[in-house]
């Protein structure tokens, strides 16, 4: 049966009028082999009338593309069939090859790459359906067919990795990490010489991080042992940009002008083909007014009430123990919620709780599932109907990815709502919601250049054969993330690789690689294959496979430390290492209901003292997603424009243009209420703008204390790596302890009333083309310069994790690093103490942003501004507390709040509160 009389045969069969087809549907069944459309017609008539066809737009866009061989990158919502659109291709393909010819061979065809071992075992049970659906109506035709697939990650046991090489699975799916094993496999890597197609599903969640750089040469790896190129298919949520994503998935090639040009490749942009219905609702129109208790309260109320209203509910919230909170609330506070239709999921849980939890979401068996980031991706939810995301997910593709898993047909609308119950926050989520429905998507920054995943793939290269350098090389630099990989870097990482320092082997560092021209065929180390004088690298050591197969990888290890009160060594309890890189000396944090200051670490012991102070750094900071710099620059822009409403018509003016955001009434009063109070307490020039930068000082006299509050709303990263230059510039200047407190809205600078420096000035004065070189000099001792060390050095293969049985635990390779550090830093340009510094600089304190931003301020773009107050303003209240948006846990700093509040509300002698709603205020 050809399309158009599929088409026709519609209505009797499928039950729609197939005058109300989209004729391009045709090109797409007539492409399809008759079991293959008979299947896909039967399971998806019902999409018809939402979809004008048979296919979602991505699956009609890109089946013919994948098709037709060309690499492809699919960008679109959750929910509208874009991993199957990737699969249908190459399904139909590989059941048309093993029934015209005399079957498909025992290799691998397709190799389908997940960031999740959760998600490979799902697109596992969603491909039984069309292999099996398909197979029975070629059965019924006479064709017996076996196409075959598989998981092949960690988990995998040792009977089904040796059963996989008897009988090879045609589809294989795989993480990162396994197939950069399976490359320096060898007996498995020749059943990958057969590979035709590589699908890389979530390709934007692997992007921005050294699993995506190590993925991106294992693809140019495989590239090269494939007997002919791969056509390479990406599939993503909501991105930007879309071609530096397709770039990264395709790679590069020489451009014959000595520079590189991309693969060819095609776009399937259809990103905004589902309907959102999102909505910011606050329970409140005053966050410091209203006890904390009643703003939980009418939060839980709510949260109840869209739950009841609803079939299935996913809660996002931004910690872990918040989401283990609200689901402990609802089942305290409400009848309707007991363990067999609720639950939690999130990273620390048993792999066994997580999975439960996973069949009750697909099947339809839970009300309401509480998570963090955990269920961002991965497992199809077909009856989930409402996202709830409490608080700001802080970009908006994290919203839109959050969303987007309700809903999960297309045609449905995605219904979202975002709840505020911290005012910063508040804010954020406003232009996060305008912008997404503006179809604005935040950039995801690939690493570029890194030492230490290059470092390992060169040697698993030089260990599967001797090979010419050159095209080592080349190899690297086809990989996206290494396009622009200069002949000194590549020289910096030889000269690691191949212990070319002195002292390194006295330290048992050893050279992984040999490097050398092929000697004559007299020569004692020639290799017929290659010309004489030809540069080439082998492996050194009869142990190189081993140690590179139980330590590649590029996810680190992590350790909690016990915390000991110096001079006593009393333990006091232990805090997690992620958590660690947040703080520096003289930072106050809460630990098992007490105060502490930290002092120092020393391996995995962490020393502090008592403390009657204020914590400066919240129990959340390691958890949380930082704000994304380009969402930060959006927050600005909306700030200025709603000065504008207020000076040109007050309160009324900006809260009629605040109602065309998507937001509830109390939020609409709550941001207005908060700006208006800060310009007429500080003025209009004390909100920070795209073109204004505010710093705020305050002179604390009980406390002997003076604090600098710095506005700048461009994100968590951006502000720690700029608070790392003014506190240590500040450091100098007043020769004085300088503490610093980091949020996503900005920074505050703390040193004794004593000592006094103009933080605006020393802004002003910040070199851009310096910041690098100053930031280097800034992280020079720090304990997050020791950590990423270690890290790098582990993933460099310098300290190894496993070595002859023995494994050497993250707290262990801490010890050892420390070691190290010292030496390495002692060496010229040593690759893996140049990466610690590249990674931390450019992909941890976001140095490009800062060098942007300060070349503003030097061509006169930006202006710095420092205002005195004698108390924060009302923009500076998170600043001043920092703990207070821990947005489900924190109820602690109400009281501080409020104190600032009133202390506001004495110095503009009324009370906006009570000004009453009138004819003006309504919408236009």
């Amino acid at each position: 049966m050809t399309g158009r009389e599929l088409l026709a045969a519609g209505d009797e069969q499928y039950g729609f009028d197939p005058d109300s087809v989209d004729i391009a549907d045709e090109d797409v069944l007539r492409r399809l082999e008759p079991a293959v459309r008979e299947w896909w017609v039967e399971q998806f008539g019902e999409y018809v009338p939402a979809n004008g066809g048979f296919f979602t737009p991505p699956q009609r866009e890109a089946i013919p593309l994948i098709d037709d061989g060309t690499n492809s990158l699919v960008c679109a919502p959750t929910g509208s069939g874009k991993t199957l659109a990737s699969f249908t291709a190459i399904l139909n393909d590989l059941f048309r090859r093993e029934r015209d010819g005399d079957g498909l061979d025992n290799e691998v065809y397709c190799l389908y790459v997940s960031p999740l071992k959760s998600l490979a075992n799902d697109i596992a049970r969603n491909l039984e359906a069309p292999l099996d659906g398909i197979a029975e109506r070629l059965a019924d035709r006479g064709h017996d067919t076996d196409l075959r697939q598989a998981i092949r990650h960690g988990d995998t046991g040792d009977y089904e990795r040796q059963r996989m090489l008897e009988e090879t699975p045609h589809i294989l799916n795989t993480t990162p990490e396994t197939l950069a094993i399976l490359l320096n496999s060898p007996k498995f890597r020749e059943k990958l010489r057969s590979v035709e197609y590589v699908v890389v599903d979530e390709i934007h969640s692997l992007a921005a991080n050294k699993r995506g750089t190590h993925l991106s040469v294992s693809l140019e790896r495989l590239e090269r042992l494939c007997e002919r190129s791969p056509t390479r298919v990406g599939c993503s949520a909501t991105v930007e940009p879309l071609d530096a994503m397709a770039e990264f998935l395709v790679g590069t090639v020489p451009d014959g002008d000595g520079g590189r040009e991309p693969r060819e490749y095609e776009l399937v942009d259809t990103r905004f083909v589902r309907e959102f219905d999102l909505r910011l609702e606050c329970p409140t129109d005053d966050l410091i007014a209203t006890p904390r208790g009643v703003v939980r309260e009418r939060f839980h109320d709510r949260l109840h009430e869209l739950v009841q209203s609803h079939e299935n509910t996913l809660v996002f919230t931004n910690t872990r123990s918040g989401a283990e909170r609200v689901l402990a609330t609802l089942r305290d506070r409400y009848d309707a919620y007991d363990e067999s239709n609720s639950g939690c999921h999130h990273g620390s849980m048993s792999k066994e709780t997580r999975e439960d939890v996973e069949e009750k979401l697909k099947s339809g068996d839970v009300d309401v599932v509480t998570s963090s980031t955990s269920l961002e991706l991965g497992i199809d939810m077909p009856h989930l109907d409402l996202v709830v995301q409490v608080g700001s997910p802080k970009s908006v593709a994290s919203l839109l990815q959050r969303v987007g898993r309700a809903g999960h047909q297309l045609g449905e609308t995605v219904e979202g709502r975002v709840v505020a119950l911290d005012r910063d926050e508040l804010v954020e989520c406003a232009v996060m919601l305008d912008q997404a429905e503006r179809g604005f998507v935040d950039r995801v920054f690939v690493p570029e250049n890194a030492h230490d995943v290059a470092a390992q793939h060169v040697y698993g290269m030089a260990i599967n054969a001797v090979r010419r350098e050159a095209d080592v090389l080349e190899t690297l630099r086809s990989a996206y993330p290494y396009r622009n990989y200069g002949d000194d870097d590549w020289e910096r990482l030889m000269q690691y690789l191949t212990a070319g320092y002195a002292g390194m082997e006295d330290r048992s560092v050893y050279a992984k690689i040999w490097r050398d021209t092929n000697d004559p065929p007299s020569g004692e180390h020639h290799y017929e294959e290659f010309p004489v004088g030809e540069p080439l690298v082998g492996k050194r050591g009869r142990l190189a496979r081993v140690i590179y197969m139980t330590n590649l990888g590029t996810i680190p290890d992590s350790f909690t430390c016990d915390v000991l009160l110096r001079g006593t060594d009393d333990w006091v309890g232990q805090l997690d290492e992620d958590y660690l890189d947040t703080l520096d000396a003289g930072d106050v944090f809460q630990l098992g209901g007490a105060t502490y200051e930290y002092r120092y670490r020393r391996g995995s012991k962490v020393y502090v003292d008592h403390s009657a102070d204020r914590p400066t750094v919240p129990s959340w900071y390691s958890e949380r997603l930082p704000l994304s710099y380009d969402l930060g620059r959006k927050v600005l822009a909306f700030q200025r424009d709603l000065l504008e409403r207020l000076d040109d018509g007050g309160t009324a003016a900006a809260r009629r243009w605040l109602r065309r955001f998507p937001l509830d009434e109390n939020s609409v009063r709550a941001i207005t209420r908060m700006y208006d109070e800060q310009r007429r307490y500080a003025g209009a020039d004390s909100v920070s703008t795209p073109t204004r930068l505010v710093v705020e000082a305050e002179r604390d006299r009980e406390e002997y204390q003076r604090r600098y509050y710095v506005h700048s709303n461009y994100g968590r990263q951006f502000n720690d790596g700029l608070s790392r230059l003014v506190a240590y510039r500040c450091a100098q200047r007043a020769t004085a302890n300088v503490n610093v407190a980091v949020a996503d809205n900005g920074f505050t600078v703390t040193m004794p009333l004593n000592r006094k420096v103009d933080v605006a000035g020393v802004i002003r004065d910040l070199d851009p083309d310096a910041v690098t070189a100053e930031l280097r000099a800034a992280l020079d001792g720090t304990d997050l310069l020791k950590r990423y060390f270690r890290i790098n050095a582990t993933r460099s293969l310098m300290i190894l994790k496993r070595y002859k049985g023995h494994e050497k635990s993250a707290a262990q390779q801490q010890v050892s690093s420390e070691m190290l550090l010292s030496f390495a830093q002692g060496l010229d340009e040593f690759a893996v103490m140049e990466e610690t510094y590249r990674e931390l600089t450019e992909d941890k304190l976001n140095v490009a942003g800062i060098r942007e931003v300060l070349r503003g301020v030097q061509a006169g773009d930006v202006e710095v501004v420092q205002r005195d107050v004698e108390s924060p303003s009302p923009r500076a209240f998170g600043l001043a507390t920092l703990l207070a948006s821990d947005v489900v846990l924190a109820d602690d700093e109400s009281a501080v709040l409020q104190e600032f509040h009133s202390r506001v509300h004495d110095a503009l002698d009324d009370d906006v509160d009570a000004e009453p709603l009138t004819e003006a205020d309504s919408d236009d």
